[in-house]
Parts: C-alpha cells; sequence; structure tokens
C-alpha cells in the first residue's frame, strides 16, 4: 500500500512540474503573440452598394457601401475627387465596415457623378489601400463612360506633379475666359507619377487645362500654377485587344493571353505644369544690423527704386545704394556719422504696390528703421581695419577669375598697390591683369587673367589700397595658389541632330542643377574644363533668344519653352575628351525622357 501511495505522489509531482513548465513557456511567450501567420495585404472588398453604383435617377441625399471588413479613410483632401466639383463637398465618413457619403450640395440635373475616392479607403489594421474605387450615378437617364487621361509635368525640369487638378470645359469659347471665371466641368487629381484620368464624360469637344487650386474654386486665380493643352479634345472610345502575360515565376512566362477590350482615348496628354511671372508687389520689412547700413526687402522684382523722403534726419549726398538685379532688396549705406548715431531713421516711402489682381497702384508707407544697440558695447579687435574676402584656393580652376568681395563701400581705390605675380624659377615675376569693377558701390571686383596651367601664382595686396567710406583700410597680404593641371579635367562636345539655332545646352549634376550652360552650334558646343563624375544633358528652345529658359503665359496662350532630356547618363573621366551625338532630340514623350535617378516629384514647390 505504500508503495503504490509512493508512485502516485511521485507521478503528481511530475505532473505539477510539467504544469508549471507550460504556463512559464506560456508566459515567456506572451509579448510575442502569435507567430508564424502571414501579414494581411488584401485591401476591403466592397459587399454591398446603397444605392447600386452607375445608379440612373439617382434623387438621394445619401449612399452607403459596406465593405467585408472594418475600414478607415486616409488624407481624404488629396485623395477623394468629386466630379462635376462641388462648391460645398459631401461629408465622408467611415465606422465600422460601412462607408458613409452625405450630400452637402444641390445636384445638377442630367448629369453624370463620379466620387473617385483614390487611395482614401483603407483597412482598419494593416491599411491595405482600395485602390481607386470609383462609384459613379447619374440624375438622368444615361451614365457617361468616356474618359481621357495623360500626365503633368513641371515645364521646366520634367518632373511629375502630383496633387494638381486636371479639367475640362466644353470647347465653346475661342478664349481662355471659362478657366478664369467658372469651376471645371469635371475634373480628376494627379497621382504621384503625375498621372491623372478624367471619368464618365459626355460626348463633345473640349478643352483641357492643369492647375494648382490653392483657392479651391476649381478655376484659375492669378499666381496659381497651371497648365494649357493646345488642342481641343475629343474623347473616344475603340475596341482592343490585350495582352495578359502569365508568369510561372519572376522571369519565366508560362503563356500570354489575349482578351478583349476597350480603349478610351487619347490617353497620352502631356501637360506642362508652370507659373506665369506673377508676384505681388509689396514691402516685406526693413532690417539694420548695424547703425551705419539699413535693408529694405520687397516681395517682387521692380523696374524703379522707391521714393524715400527722410521725416528725423538729412541724408542729401549723405548715402550709397547697393541693389540687386531685380531691385527687390536694398541696402542703403549712411556716409555721415550723424546718422549712425540715431538709433530710429523715420522716413515716407513711396512705391508701385499690387492688389490681389495684381494690377499695381501708388503706395505710401511710413517705415522707421530701428538699430537697437546693445547693453554692453565691446570694441572689436581690428575693428579700423578694412576687410575683404577672395575665392582664390590651394588649387584654382584653370577658368577662373579671382573675384575679391568687400564688406563696406570704398572710396578710394589704388589697382596698382594690387600686385599679381608668376613664379619662374624661385623668384615672383609682376604680372599685367584686368582689373573689373563689378558693381556700382565700389564693393566687388575681378582680376582677369589668362592662366597656365600647373604655373604658381601670387596676389600681394600692400596696406592702404582699399579705402572704406569709413576711412578702413586695409592691410598687407599676399596670397600663393597654383593653377591645376589640364589633365585634372575632362570635355564633352555635344552634337544635337537636327540642328537648331535656338537650343540652348545645359549639363547637370546628380541633383539635376546645372552646372554648365552653352548654346548649341552646329560642329558642337564644347563643354570644357568639367570635373571628372556622372552628368546628365538638358535642353530648352530658348525661343526669344534671351539665353535664360521662360514660363508661359495664360493672356496670350504662351506655352513655356520646350524642355528635353537625354534619357542616359554621362560619365566623364579625367584627361578625355568625348563627344555626345543627341539624335532625334524630342522625339520620345516627355514622360520617357528625363533619367529616373533625376525625377522627384515637385508638388511642394507649386
Amino acid at each position: 500500500m505504500k508503495y503504490f501511495i509512493y508512485l502516485f505522489l511521485m507521478n503528481n509531482k511530475l505532473f505539477i512540474l510539467f504544469i508549471f513548465s507550460v504556463l512559464y513557456v506560456s508566459c515567456a511567450n506572451k509579448g510575442q503573440g502569435p507567430t508564424g501567420g502571414k501579414k494581411d495585404e488584401i485591401p476591403p472588398r466592397v459587399m454591398k452598394e446603397l444605392p447600386a453604383n452607375s445608379s440612373l435617377h439617382f434623387d438621394k441625399k445619401e449612399i452607403r457601401v459596406m465593405f467585408d471588413e472594418n475600414i478607415s479613410l486616409e488624407k481624404l483632401n488629396e485623395n477623394v475627387i468629386v466630379s462635376p466639383p462641388q462648391t460645398r463637398p459631401p461629408t465622408i465618413v467611415a465606422y465600422g465596415k460601412n462607408l458613409h457619403i452625405q450630400f452637402n450640395d444641390t445636384l445638377q440635373a442630367n448629369t453624370t457623378y463620379s466620387i473617385d475616392f483614390g487611395n482614401a479607403i483603407v483597412d482598419l489594421n494593416e491599411k491595405n489601400p482600395l485602390k481607386n474605387y470609383i462609384f459613379a450615378f447619374s440624375t438622368g437617364d444615361r451614365i457617361d463612360t468616356l474618359k481621357v487621361s495623360g500626365a503633368l509635368l513641371n515645364a521646366s525640369d520634367l518632373n511629375p506633379v502630383s496633387g494638381a487638378l486636371a479639367g475640362i470645359y466644353a470647347n465653346t469659347r475661342p478664349d481662355d475666359s471659362l478657366f478664369i471665371t467658372k469651376p471645371f466641368l469635371r475634373i480628376g487629381r494627379t497621382d504621384e507619377n503625375g498621372r491623372f484620368s478624367i471619368n464618365n464624360m459626355h460626348e463633345g469637344d473640349y478643352k483641357i487645362y492643369a492647375l494648382g487650386d490653392v483657392s479651391n474654386d476649381f478655376h484659375y486665380n492669378p499666381g496659381e500654377s497651371m497648365a494649357m493643352y493646345d488642342s481641343v479634345v475629343v474623347p473616344v472610345v475603340e475596341p482592343h485587344v490585350f495582352a495578359d502575360t502569365i508568369w510561372k515565376d519572376t522571369v519565366t512566362v508560362d503563356t500570354v493571353v489575349q482578351r478583349n477590350g476597350f480603349m478610351y482615348l487619347p490617353d497620352n496628354i502631356e501637360l506642362l505644369y508652370f507659373k506665369e511671372n506673377l508676384k505681388r508687389q509689396y514691402f516685406v520689412k526693413s532690417e539694420r544690423k548695424t547703425p551705419v547700413s539699413f535693408t529694405l526687402f520687397f516681395n517682387a522684382k521692380a523696374d524703379s527704386l522707391p521714393e524715400l523722403t527722410p521725416l528725423n534726419f538729412d541724408w542729401d549726398g549723405k548715402y550709397i545704394i547697393q541693389k540687386n538685379n531685380t531691385l527687390d532688396t536694398l541696402t542703403y549705406w549712411l556716409a555721415d556719422s550723424t546718422l549712425w548715431q540715431t538709433d530710429t531713421l523715420k522716413m515716407q516711402m513711396k512705391y508701385l504696390k499690387t492688389d490681389s489682381a495684381f494690377l499695381p497702384a501708388a503706395q505710401t508707407d511710413t517705415v522707421a528703421v530701428i538699430y537697437r544697440r546693445p547693453r554692453r558695447e565691446t570694441k572689436q579687435k581690428n575693428a579700423d581695419q578694412l576687410t575683404f574676402k577672395t575665392n582664390i584656393e590651394n588649387n584654382f580652376d584653370v577658368y577662373k577669375s579671382i573675384t575679391t568681395a568687400f564688406y563696406e563701400p570704398l572710396q578710394n581705390i589704388a589697382p596698382e598697390k594690387v600686385k599679381l605675380k608668376e613664379k619662374v624659377d624661385t623668384v615672383f615675376k609682376q604680372l599685367q591683369y584686368e582689373w573689373r569693377p563689378m558693381d556700382s558701390t565700389n564693393m566687388s571686383f575681378n582680376i582677369i587673367y589668362k592662366w597656365e596651367p600647373e604655373k604658381s601664382y601670387q596676389l600681394e595686396i600692400d596696406s592702404g589700397a582699399f579705402v572704406s567710406i569709413y576711412n578702413k583700410t586695409n592691410i598687407k597680404s599676399s596670397t600663393n595658389f597654383k593653377i591645376r593641371s589640364l589633365e585634372e579635367y575632362s570635355s564633352v562636345r555635344v552634337i544635337i541632330v537636327p540642328f537648331n539655332e535656338q537650343v540652348v545646352l545645359q549639363i547637370l549634376d546628380a541633383k539635376d542643377v546645372p552646372v554648365a550652360t552653352l548654346p548649341a552650334v552646329e560642329q558642337g558646343a564644347l563643354f570644357e574644363y568639367m570635373k571628372p563624375g556622372d552628368y546628365y544633358l538638358r535642353m530648352f528652345v530658348d525661343e526669344n533668344g534671351n539665353g535664360v529658359w521662360d514660363t508661359g503665359n495664360l493672356a496670350p496662350r504662351r506655352q513655356p519653352e520646350k524642355v528635353f532630356y537625354l534619357n542616359k547618363k554621362l560619365t566623364l573621366m579625367a584627361n578625355w575628351e568625348f563627344e555626345e551625338t543627341w539624335s532625334n532630340w524630342g522625339s520620345e514623350p516627355l514622360t520617357q525622357q528625363k533619367p529616373k535617378e533625376l525625377q522627384k516629384d515637385v508638388s511642394k514647390k507649386r
């Protein structure tokens, strides 16, 4: 009897230990949750629509759509397009497995409506989008089913533009007045590749535009980015045989299956997105960081200087204006000590200001330019010394000129005290060079000389060579530098076929930024002194011959100047001259021209 009791107790101990082991393991794995399950990648499925999709004689105020799983909505404003556009957009909400659409605006009679949800509908847990779900209905007795599609590209660099509207108007007027005054008839929105589709169109002739609709009124307002298509669009549908490829694996084709369907044309519309040279002109701010100068900032380019009338000071003949080429940043250097000591300079300023319609009108402002002195002013070391900077480096490029930039205007210059020397054997021999002022305030100069590769030079500036309007003088300085060897450079000759004398060629770096620009010539434009590396090639057709790319203009229906890319990379190596023939430029669709590695979405810039 004792023996059986002993066995029972021993077996129960083993059982108890087993139970504790299982509990311990399950507790240890508690944080991991279920493992080995496949991630849900299936988007929500539509189970029922009330009323049915493509309903006729629609007279409801709401739509309900039921799905097979719980859903949520992502970025409604960026994804959902209601066409025709409505002044008061519908209220769209998701709860559980249901989507609810409540109309807030009156529906037009005998009109086909479509609600394109883009990627807005996702499942609640994994956020898998139900892509391009469209609910359509008609308030009349037919559903319009035609559509046109294409791509929107930034005119200056052919980058895709996402999030912009593409819309149509009936071709009833010879001008663009509808685009300026009336909402689009139907709209679509561009995706991340710049692609758009305008759905549920009626038969007819249409004009098509694109719009960065900042004002949210579905038509163009001055200052918004836009695009206009030069041809009238006629939507058609044609039977078409499509080929579907079935793959055995990622590299092997199993079969090619043909199926009958329809093509909706045109499907290759290319719109070039641009912003007119319209910018409202107004005074932005004044700034006075030092007692001897102040700066006025304006929002746009100006044709003339503002008229300043002092109110609490006299400065006739006692100032110098430093201005940029566009006259929107103006620095006034004060040449009288009584002005420096006046902390607040009050003046009346007259200039042309533009209103919201970009119409100029005379504006008069009172401006107070204030210098806030630090609580404790300390005299800086060498405060009476005139300082400047140059672009000289130890290894200097053979094609560069020396630039000198001063931090305040000069009143006296002695170029004879600026000596350029070449090292011959062990001594420096003085050279003749060209001294060229670069602005009207005597603050920037170029020293121009034809350098010899691999030669050593010295720029020596004697003390007192420069005197500022504040009687500061420079100290003596000497800078040695050497010109790079020609073997460190590469060059490329670009020949375009067919030749067009209006073409301007640009070599671009890996960031799509021009590093060299030349007009096309028949024997080939030679880009010299290029640093070895990877580059790309772009051109624009300079129709007005001003040497720069020009944007478009709506009123005369002038498109931006045409831009084309060579769809390949140029790899330049040191001490090599390359030749690149660009044949049949402009023959490929614009959407296929720009190298993929340069493409980026420019929608944030519009």
